[in-house]
């Protein structure tokens, strides 16, 4: 009886995209809906314009990823291609953590995988929990000419996954991309961009100090002040009032 339960254990069920999706919908609150759509801003003329929700929170969301191990890749596609953000996000959710415990071969796979779908992370969530962990996690010990092409993109989403892929350099104290490509985005017009540079500035100064106010000295002048604010926001009061005020 215990070789028949390890078993099971060891081999989750192999559900289908019906059954995950329905998986969601019993935690999927229509209140909840509403408030998703002003959150991320589904209005005419917003950037996430014509979004729909289930109106789930991230956590129950998170609660399905395990369940979805046996789903097989066409069916996290499915989820992927979804008018619903719950169910693209659960879809990168999926990938991330396919990408993190595969094989190299896997690896490439899904890294090519989520290259060839980036239309349909389109949201800054979406980016920020996948693009570090899988672009950046791919790029690590390989060449970065992506990630600056990504950054003269058109569409805002890749030049957001552009910063944010670096996320994974600054982790191993490797700043110089982050800096470079910060330094290329400085004239973005898109608020969604100042707030995604100005946080990877914070997180390079956390690692190094002189890194950031090396970069401030040469350009805090003429950063966007949402982006100034984000990279000054872990220095002391009277240091972030100096770097204001310049």
């Amino acid at each position: 009886m215990s070789g028949v339960l390890d078993a099971m254990r060891a081999k989750p069920s192999r559900k289908t995209t019906a059954e995950i999706r329905q998986l969601l919908r019993t935690s999927a609150r229509p209140e909840h809906a509403e408030v998703l759509k002003r959150f991320f801003k589904t209005g005419p003329g917003e950037y996430g314009e014509g979004d729909r929700f289930l109106g789930l929170r991230v956590p129950a969301i998170r609660g399905v990823v395990r369940q979805s191990d046996g789903l097989a890749l066409s069916g996290v596609l499915a989820l992927l291609r979804s008018k619903f953000h719950e169910e693209r996000l659960l879809a990168l959710l999926i990938l991330v953590r396919r990408f993190e415990h595969g094989s190299p071969e896997a690896r490439e796979r899904l890294f090519s995988t989520y290259m060839a779908h980036r239309e349909f992370v389109n949201n800054w969530d979406f980016v920020d929990l996948s693009a570090p962990r899988i672009l950046g996690a791919w790029l690590l010990d390989r060449p970065r000419d992506l990630l600056y092409e990504l950054a003269k993109s058109a569409n805002l989403w890749e030049r957001r996954m552009a910063v944010l892929a670096t996320f994974a350099f600054i982790r191993q104290g490797q700043l110089e991309d982050t800096l470079r490509l910060v330094e290329g985005l400085l004239s973005d017009r898109h608020d969604l961009i100042h707030k995604g540079c100005g946080w990877m500035l914070r997180e390079a100064g956390d690692r190094d100090k002189r890194a950031l106010t090396d970069f401030l000295e040469r350009h805090a002048a003429r950063m966007p002040r949402t982006m100034l604010r984000y990279a000054i926001e872990k220095l002391p009061p009277p240091e972030r009032k100096r770097w204001m005020t310049r």
